[in-house]
């Protein structure tokens, strides 16, 4: 029987119907990353019905909170709704982030922060042999996320986390983004549904997932991804990479083979062990699985079963 329904592309599209997209071609095309095309129909027949069914849980959630302060004589107010967003690198889980923000806040008001900010500086990582393990468990200040959730769901009014840079691949300093508490907060990142730790002696920490009312992973074979991701950096060396400032700037001036020959060492050793060893073992432990095939064509969900 397994944990999971799982739906057809055509089963969401019919769900799709009853809804009303009020989303524009422009605003689509703010929001899709390098090689992860977005379109209305698209958007129309799996990230719609999909949003209707985080606000359907977003609902009964409120309703929970209120039935328990009834129960209980208390009046407490309802903390942010967290949903968590995870995936490989390039497999379009920003995007998905990004997508869900937009088509949410047409009834709430949500915030979206990225696990990057929470990287250690290259400085510290430098330090600690693990620029080479960038975005593997280790390489993030995992007590510094889990404060910062742990402060957002407990409904503290003004929590802030540290700015991340694609273009200098590091923290920026003295940058905050700061969280007022949002009706819902999507954190999205590569490592978020990590199982909490066993610390020394054997007691088990928290985990941020802990902390999450809803979950989202994005799923597609690795040879997939693995295809999306060199195609990306073969992007990135015609456009971000050719910025003075940026920290990739070598591998917009190298030769194709050299530069491609690189991009292929980097899936090979990092995001490919990565993917296999610490983010693809979490997908069983999200609310729902997107399924994608080639062109990130949308083939299926996966539906934890309530």
């Amino acid at each position: 029987m397994g944990a999971y329904l799982t739906l057809s592309r055509d089963h969401w599209a019919k769900l799709a119907r009853r809804r009303q997209l009020d989303v524009t071609s422009e605003t689509l095309a703010g929001l899709q990353g390098l090689g992860d095309p977005l379109d209305l129909d698209r958007v129309r027949q799996v990230y719609l019905p999909l949003t209707e069914l985080i606000n359907v849980y977003i609902e009964n959630t409120a309703a929970l909170s209120a039935q328990a302060n009834a129960y209980l004589g208390l009046n407490v107010a309802p903390t942010p709704f967290v949903i968590g967003i995870a995936g490989s690198v390039a497999v379009g889980k920003s995007t998905t982030a990004r997508l869900l923000k937009e088509l949410l806040s047409a009834r709430r008001r949500v915030d979206l922060v990225t696990t990057d900010g929470f990287l250690y500086p290259n400085s510290v990582l430098a330090k600690r042999g693990l620029m080479h393990r960038k975005g593997f468990p280790e390489s993030y200040d995992q007590a510094a996320l889990l404060r910062f959730v742990m402060a957002v769901k407990s409904g503290q009014p003004e929590v802030d986390c540290p700015v991340y840079s694609h273009l200098i691949y590091d923290i920026v300093p003295g940058q905050k983004v700061i969280v007022r508490r949002p009706e819902v907060l999507i954190l999205e990142g590569l490592n978020v549904l990590q199982p909490a730790r066993i610390r020394a002696g054997g007691a088990m920490g928290a985990a941020v997932s802990d902390f999450f009312d809803f979950s989202v992973y994005v799923d597609a074979p690795e040879p997939i991804i693995r295809q999306w991701f060199l195609e990306r950096f073969a992007q990135l060396r015609r456009t971000a990479f050719t910025d003075p400032d940026s920290y990739f700037r070598q591998y917009a001036t190298l030769p194709d083979d050299d530069a491609m020959a690189q991009a292929n060492g980097f899936w090979d050793t990092i995001n490919g062990p990565n993917l296999r060893h610490n983010i693809e073992p979490t997908r069983q432990r999200a609310t729902v699985v997107i399924g994608k095939g080639p062109n990130h064509d949308i083939d299926w969900i996966r539906i934890r079963k309530i």
